[in-house]
C-alpha cells in the first residue's frame, strides 16, 4: 500500500480516537449485493479536483493499491452521506455529477452504488461490484460535505476498553473556589461533566503531568504549583462526588480522555487520604490581564506563526528560516506536533491537526517535512523533521492547526439581530448602567468598516468578515434603539469589540437605528499577496515621450506636474515593474461594487471594478511620500492559475471580475499605468512600497501580508531594488 495513504489513514484515525471505516478490511472480489465478505485491502478515501473547497470534490477510493473514482449512475444524497462520514465529516449537503471537479484517472471502482444512508462504509452499499463499470471519467461523481467534523473527543477509557458507554470523559472545567467574573479562569477544582451535573477527581496519586494535560485542554500552555492548603479548608466544608479515582497521564495527551483512567465503582463520595484535584495554569501572553502596574515585556522574535485562520489560535503553520517565512508539509502531521506549535505560541494543546491546506495555501518555500514531535518539545524546531526537496511537497499539503484557547465568554456581550441568516445582522452590544442593570444597545455606523466587522465576526465565532455596514435600514431590528458605542476603531486583531478604541462619550451624527453598524460574516475569505521577487526582477526606468501618454494622462496615471508640461513635447521618467497578485485564501476575491457601478475606460478598452485596488508609492527614508502611482482603477482577472484550477474571471466583453483561489492577476511592466512617475524625484536612497486593497474595501483573512517594500537606490539615470519583502504599510 502507498505509504502516504496509510499515513493519512493513521492520522485521521488518531484524530478521532477510533478507526474509520476508511481503514477497515475490505473484500477482494466484486460483490453485487449488500452482504460483504472480509477484504484483504484497506480502503482509503479522498476529495480531489478543482475548483473546490476542502469539504468538497471528486470522490476517489484507494483500493488494491490504486486510486479510482465512482460513477455518477444512480448516485444519490444517501451515497454522499456515507462517503462524507468516511472522510470525517458529519454529513453531506449535496453531490455532483458529470465530473464537475474534473476527470479522474485510472480505475472507476464503483458503479450503480445504492446506499440507504446509514451504512458505516460504502462497501456495505449495493453496487455492480469492484471495478465493474460501463462509465467513463466524464461521469465521475463528487460530494459536498457539511463543513463540520465528526467530534474528536469521544474516547473510550484506555485502561478498560470493555467498559460501559457511560465511562467516558468529554467535558472538563475548572471551578474557582471564590466566584469571579474575570476571564480566563486559570485555577480551581477540576470537574468532569457527568449526566446533568459536574463531578470531581480524587487527587490521590495526582501528578504534574495530569495537570499539564488539563491546562492544555483548557487553552493554557503551562502548569504551575498550587497551594493545596487553601483548598483543603474549602473541601472539608463541601460534599463531593468523585467520578475518577486514578489518572495516569504521560503529559503529552491532548485530552484527559486519552489518559489511563479508573472510574469510581463503589461509593462515589469517598477519596481516602485525598481531596478534589486542583490545578493552576499559566495563561499565554495574549490572555494575561494587564493591570497597568507591570511593565510590558519586550517582544521576542518568533520563528513560528499561524496564518489564514478566522480565530485566534488557528491557522496555517509557518516557520521562519533564513529570514524567509515558509510552510510545513502535512506528511506525518499529528496532534502531537500540532500541540507543540500551539503551546509554543501561548495556547493550549491542539484540538485539531489539519492537512491538505485546510487553512489556505501558503506562498514561497516549504521549510519542513515529516515533522515528528514527542509532544514535550518547547519548539517545533526541536522536533525531528526532514528538509524539503522540490518533488517532496506542494502547498496543497500545507499543515495547519486549531489550538485549544481559554474560554473568555466574549460571545455573551454581543449579538446580531435582523439578518436573514445567523451570519449577518445589526450589531448590538451588552451595556451595564450604574445600577448594574444589563441592557442591549447599538453601535454608531459612522466610520464602521471591514476591520471592525472582522472583530465582531471573530468574537461571535462566525468566521471572517465579508462586509462592515454603516447603514442597516433594510434589516428588521429588535426594539433596541439606543446608541451605546461610537467612534469604534479596531486594528482587526482584537478578540472583542470592547478592546477596540472608541469614544468615551457617545458622539454619533446619525443616531437613528437605521444608521447603526452591521456585519456580514463568512466561513471563508480571500487572501491576496504580492509576488515580491518579481517586482525586484522586473524593475527598470523608461523615459516615455509625452505624445505616447495622452491616454495615461486622461486616466490620471501621471504626477501633478505633468499638467504643466509642454505637450506633446518632452517626456516623463517612469519607474516600471510587474506586479503579480496571488489569491492564496479560501474564497475568490471579488470587487465590492456590483457590475452596474463599474466604469468603462475607453482608453484601455475595459471596465474598471475598483477605484483603488493598489497603491504604488516611493518613500523617503523617514516615510515621507516623494512620488506615487496614480493608477486610478483596475480590472481584476485570472491571468494564470495553478495546475488543475480553471480560470473564472476575465475582463474582456464585460466579463465577471475577480481573482480565483489558486490564481493570480499579472500586470506586466509594459502595461499602461503600471508605473510610478519619478520625473521630479532627485537621486538618492528610497523605499518602494506597494499596498494591495489599501482601504480594506474587500474583506480578506489576513491584511498583514498586503504590503511589500523594497530598498531603492536611484542615481539619476538608473535604479536598483534590493531586499524586496513583505512588510507593514506606512499609511
Amino acid at each position: 500500500m502507498n505509504s502516504r495513504c496509510w499515513k493519512r489513514c493513521f492520522i485521521i484515525s488518531f484524530l478521532l480516537g477510533v478507526w474509520f471505516p476508511a481503514c477497515i478490511l475490505v473484500q477482494t472480489t466484486p460483490r453485487p449485493t449488500s452482504t460483504p465478505k472480509p477484504q484483504s485491502d484497506r480502503l482509503q478515501f479522498r476529495l480531489v479536483g478543482y475548483p473546490r473547497k476542502h469539504n468538497e470534490g471528486r470522490i476517489e477510493i484507494f483500493y488494491k493499491g490504486e486510486w479510482g473514482t465512482i460513477c455518477d449512475d444512480d448516485f444519490s444524497l444517501s451515497n454522499a452521506h456515507v462517503l462524507c462520514r468516511q472522510l470525517g465529516f458529519v454529513a453531506a449537503t449535496g453531490w455532483t455529477h458529470s465530473a464537475k471537479y474534473g476527470k479522474g484517472l485510472g480505475k472507476i471502482w464503483l458503479d450503480n452504488v445504492q446506499c440507504n444512508g446509514g451504512e458505516k462504509s460504502i462497501e456495505l452499499c449495493k453496487s455492480r461490484g469492484w471495478g465493474n463499470s460501463d462509465c467513463t471519467h466524464d461521469e465521475d461523481a463528487g460530494v459536498i460535505c457539511k463543513d463540520e467534523r465528526i467530534p474528536v473527543y469521544t474516547f473510550a477509557t484506555n485502561n478498560n476498553m470493555n467498559s460501559h458507554l457511560p465511562n467516558k470523559v468529554e467535558e472538563v472545567r475548572l471551578r474557582p473556589v471564590v466566584t469571579t467574573k474575570k476571564r480566563p479562569i486559570t485555577e480551581g477544582v477540576v470537574e468532569v461533566k457527568y449526566k446533568d451535573g459536574w463531578t470531581q477527581i480524587c487527587d490521590v496519586g495526582w501528578t504534574p503531568k495530569n495537570t499539564r494535560v488539563i491546562c492544555g485542554m483548557l487553552g493554557f500552555p503551562h502548569e504551575r504549583k498550587v497551594n493545596k492548603n487553601f483548598y483543603k479548608l474549602s473541601a472539608e466544608r463541601q460534599k463531593h462526588q468523585y467520578r475518577l479515582h486514578s489518572v495516569a497521564c504521560v503529559g503529552t495527551e491532548v485530552h484527559l480522555a486519552a489518559c489511563p483512567l479508573e472510574f469510581n465503582k463503589g461509593n462515589s463520595r469517598t477519596c481516602e487520604g485525598g481531596m478534589p484535584a486542583v490545578v493552576s495554569c499559566v495563561p499565554g501572553p495574549q490572555y494575561v490581564q494587564n493591570n497597568g502596574q507591570k511593565k510590558k515585556k519586550p517582544q521576542t522574535t518568533t520563528t513560528v506563526r499561524l496564518k489564514g485562520g478566522a480565530k485566534l489560535g488557528e491557522g496555517r503553520v509557518e516557520v521562519l528560516k533564513n529570514n524567509e517565512w515558509g510552510t510545513v508539509c502535512d506528511d506525518r502531521w499529528t496532534l502531537l506536533s500540532a500541540s507543540v506549535v500551539c503551546r509554543e505560541l501561548g495556547f493550549g494543546s491542539a484540538k485539531d491537526a489539519f492537512t491538505g491546506a485546510r487553512m489556505g495555501q501558503g506562498i514561497g518555500p516549504i521549510h519542513m517535512n515529516e515533522v515528528q514531535c514527542l509532544g514535550t518539545e518547547k519548539s517545533i524546531w526541536n522536533c525531528g523533521f526532514k528538509n524539503i526537496t522540490s518533488e517532496d511537497c506542494q502547498h496543497i499539503e500545507d499543515a495547519a492547526v486549531r489550538c485549544n484557547t481559554p474560554y473568555m465568554a466574549f460571545e455573551n456581550s454581543l449579538r446580531l439581530t435582523g439578518g436573514r441568516t445567523p451570519y449577518e445582522g445589526r450589531v448590538e452590544v451588552l451595556s451595564v448602567d450604574a445600577n448594574g442593570t444589563q441592557s442591549w444597545g447599538l453601535v454608531c455606523g459612522g466610520a464602521w468598516g471591514t476591520k471592525e466587522a472582522m472583530v465582531v465576526c471573530r468574537q461571535l465565532g462566525l468566521g471572517y468578515a465579508n462586509h462592515g455596514l454603516q447603514e442597516t435600514w433594510y434589516w428588521d431590528g429588535s426594539n433596541v434603539t439606543e446608541m451605546v458605542m461610537s467612534g469604534v476603531k479596531c486594528t482587526g486583531n482584537e478578540m472583542a469589540l470592547s478592546q477596540c478604541q472608541h469614544h468615551k462619550t457617545i458622539s454619533c451624527q446619525k443616531t437613528s437605528a437605521k444608521f447603526s453598524a452591521g456585519v456580514i460574516c463568512s466561513e471563508t475569505a480571500s487572501d491576496l499577496v504580492l509576488n515580491a521577487p518579481l517586482v525586484q526582477q522586473t524593475v527598470y526606468i523608461e523615459d516615455r515621450p509625452l505624445h505616447m501618454l495622452y491616454c495615461a494622462a486622461e486616466e490620471d496615471c501621471l504626477s501633478k506636474s505633468a499638467a504643466k508640461a509642454n505637450w506633446p513635447y518632452g517626456h516623463r521618467r517612469l519607474l516600471r515593474f510587474s506586479s503579480q497578485i496571488h489569491n492564496i485564501g479560501r474564497a475568490d476575491f471579488r470587487p465590492k461594487a456590483g457590475r452596474h457601478s463599474w466604469i468603462w475606460h475607453a482608453c484601455h478598452g475595459h471596465y474598471h471594478s475598483m477605484d483603488i485596488f493598489t497603491h504604488y508609492d516611493l518613500l523617503s527614508s523617514n516615510g515621507t511620500k516623494v512620488a506615487e502611482g496614480h493608477k486610478a482603477s483596475f480590472c481584476l482577472e485570472d491571468t494564470e492559475c495553478h495546475e488543475g484550477i480553471s480560470k473564472r474571471y476575465e475582463c474582456a466583453n464585460f466579463g465577471e471580475q475577480g481573482i480565483t483561489v489558486g490564481c493570480w492577476d499579472l500586470y506586466r511592466h509594459d502595461i499602461d499605468c503600471q508605473w510610478i512617475d519619478i520625473t521630479d524625484v532627485k537621486p538618492g536612497n528610497y523605499v518602494l512600497q506597494i499596498v494591495i486593497n489599501p482601504n480594506f474595501e474587500v474583506a480578506e483573512s489576513d491584511f498583514t501580508n498586503n504590503a511589500m517594500k523594497c530598498n531603492c537606490k536611484y542615481d539619476g539615470h538608473r535604479i536598483w531594488l534590493h531586499n524586496c519583502h513583505m512588510g507593514k504599510a506606512d499609511l
